[in-house]
């Protein structure tokens, strides 16, 4: 279970640099919009807005810009955003999902459709990717300065799916709408669970083997990324 193979893939958060903050701020300004007019105010009884203030933090935005955020558009603002998820083909015979947050979905799918045709993607029919993939809560635990089997064991006991090892950390699955109470049991056990997300996890990942397959895949997920409106790519790479 732990360590296993299929763990390769899961997407890590990349750290954020000065010239990118402008850009990653106005993406999770659009996650707290679309959250608060959904589900309300309260990061108590609103996950998807726990998550993206789990995400503003991680990327250092200060609380202020946080709380003006909610306040701006527990107004009502934003109404024109909305989120979508496009599925896709890349190069290698890779799938991809693609979560985005948008004002226009005919403009972002035609701005999608060309990056991937430009990198030797396809945009799929909805349906056709997503069925590869399981959607999991996740979080990870530091393991610093504290027994990996320990936390392991107390993740597995609270209810998680599965746990893996990596940089010094315990990644923990969960069942989607466990995440917040395992997340919280863990800590009752006297550990610090962070980072809270929701991510896509391949069934069964994929290798890509040919060089210049892999070299067009990276430019498109870098072009996906830079995009205004994507706010996450999950691939079923290994």
């Amino acid at each position: 279970m732990a360590g296993h193979s299929k763990w390769a893939n899961i997407k890590q958060r990349k750290t954020v640099t000065d010239a990118k903050k402008a850009k990653v701020f106005s993406k999770i300004s659009r996650m707290i919009s679309v959250a608060v007019r959904e589900r309300g105010v309260s990061p108590d009884t609103n996950l998807a807005l726990r998550l993206a203030i789990t995400k503003a933090r991680e990327a250092n935005m200060p609380r202020e810009n946080i709380d003006r955020i909610i306040k701006k558009y527990s107004g009502g603002e934003g109404e024109g955003l909305e989120a979508v998820q496009f599925e896709a083909y890349g190069p290698g015979g890779t799938a991809l999902i693609i979560d985005v947050i948008t004002d226009s979905r005919n403009r972002t799918a035609q701005e999608v459709r060309h990056l991937l045709s430009s990198h030797g993607g396809t945009l799929a029919t909805p349906g056709s990717v997503v069925w590869m993939f399981q959607r999991y809560g996740k979080f990870t635990v530091p393991s610093v300065g504290a027994s990996p089997d320990d936390i392991e064991l107390a993740a597995i006991e609270s209810g998680a799916q599965d746990t893996a090892r990596a940089d010094n950390m315990i990644v923990v699955l969960t069942q989607p709408d466990a995440l917040h109470k395992v997340a919280q049991a863990v800590r009752t056990r006297g550990f610090a669970p962070d980072g809270e997300s929701f991510e896509f996890i391949p069934s069964t990942p994929l290798t890509v083997t040919d060089v210049e397959a892999q070299q067009q895949l990276d430019a498109l997920l870098a072009a996906l990324d830079d995009h205004d409106d994507v706010q996450d790519i999950y691939t079923n790479l290994s």
